[in-house]
């Protein structure tokens, strides 16, 4: 292959995301891509088809040395369900057809779910250079976590998190849910205590609001009254944690997340800031070269290769636009005037004028001469700012 020379500052960065869609058991508040109990035979098919569709749209980028690759997300569903062989051999797919468009300082996540974990998967994921571990808790109570439908208890987490460390991770990420039937102010204390005096403390917690989908067995049990969720309690819940982190030296960088300094997730971000990745995978998205499309949910269509891209939107200038203001406006710090005005060439104040007036006069957005963001009221009624930007 014959790259031109292109100066560093000119090259764009991309993100790959990678969907495993399969786990032991689904919970009850999940309404993700994913299936459960799938045998072997099915997701080594599932690998094989993955790893076609990265070659092919691989080979549309090829003679494009302006790209790397920064980041490489694997999702799911539960990834630490499959044997780690096929981990392996998906990352090495990645590379091998990215070649030298893959950064040597790339950050690599992997989703893992305790109760699905060994040793050995985490020592085969940090060989292959998998370098930060998401792993999701949600709760410290064992009872909590039956209720929702985890297939692990905290006791399993602590093993995993154990294994973790031992293995060699150094980023580590836990996730844990607020507003969940029958929780309380104290169990969220609880778990929050439990994690940030882990042993190393995690460098990064993620702080999910539970939203109730349709379709799924939670929504069932809180619609015939066999639990019940108050929702004055999760706002509550919210900023008990968010005053608990941030007195632990957790910056609170995105609505829903922290980080300890320079641990943020970088993939995240990336996204928040209309970055552009690439999605592989049973109903993965995609944002690049101004459309958004993403992958057909059907395993079987997906298996037999059938057309793989179920929807496509090309983004006009305006789309576009508005979506940077929804995203950004998903940070803490919010979105940087000065950077809308050199990627658009326009100034969002002048723009959305009238948006912008009417969410500070409701006192849900603060602007100075730098930034848009969300005050503390904005972070309780977050969506109805994004509403003014879809």
């Amino acid at each position: 292959m014959n790259y031109k020379k292109v100066e560093e500052k000119d090259k764009k960065t991309l993100g790959i995301y990678i969907h495993i869609p399969f786990c032991k058991k689904k919970c009850h508040y999940c309404d993700f891509t994913s299936l459960s109990n799938k045998d072997d035979s099915c997701i080594k098919r599932y690998k094989d088809v993955l790893k076609k569709e990265i070659k092919y749209k691989v080979s549309e980028l090829k003679d494009d040395n302006n790209i790397r690759i920064n980041t490489i997300y694997i999702g799911g569903g539960t990834p630490s369900y499959i044997d780690s062989k096929y981990i392996i051999e998906i990352i090495k797919e990645v590379k091998k057809e990215f070649n030298i468009l893959v950064l040597d300082n790339v950050e690599v996540t992997i989703e893992v779910n305790p109760g699905t974990i060994t040793k050995q998967k985490l020592v085969d994921y940090i060989n292959i250079g998998v370098n930060r571990i998401s792993i999701g808790l949600q709760s410290t109570s064992n009872s909590l976590l039956e209720l929702i439908g985890r297939i692990h208890t905290y006791e399993e987490f602590e093993k995993t998190y154990e294994l973790a460390v031992e293995a060699g991770f150094k980023n580590i990420n836990v996730d844990l849910m607020l507003g969940l039937p029958k929780q309380t102010i104290e169990d969220i204390k609880e778990s929050v205590n439990k994690i940030i005096n882990l042993n190393p403390k995690p460098n990064h917690i993620s702080i999910y609001s539970l939203i109730l989908e349709e379709n799924t067995k939670l929504k069932d049990m809180i619609d015939n009254g066999i639990v019940k969720i108050i929702e004055e309690d999760e706002r509550d819940m919210y900023w008990t944690v968010k005053k608990m982190l941030e007195n632990n030296e957790y910056a609170h960088y995105e609505i829903s997340n922290f980080a300890k300094q320079g641990y943020e997730s970088k993939h995240n971000l990336d996204c928040w800031n209309q970055k552009e990745y690439l999605g592989f995978g049973l109903g993965a998205h995609s944002y690049f070269d101004n459309k958004r499309y993403s992958n057909i949910e059907d395993l079987n269509k997906y298996i037999n290769n059938e057309n793989v891209i179920n929807i496509e939107e090309v983004q006009s200038e305006e789309e576009k636009q508005k979506e940077y203001m929804l995203l950004g406006l998903r940070k803490i710090e919010g979105i940087d005037i000065s950077e809308f005005k050199n990627r658009f060439t326009t100034n969002p104040i002048y723009i959305y004028k009238e948006k912008l007036d009417k969410l500070h006069k409701q006192n849900l957005i603060e602007i100075d001469k730098n930034n848009i963001k969300l005050t503390n009221k904005g972070l309780d009624f977050a969506n109805i700012v994004w509403e003014e930007f879809v």
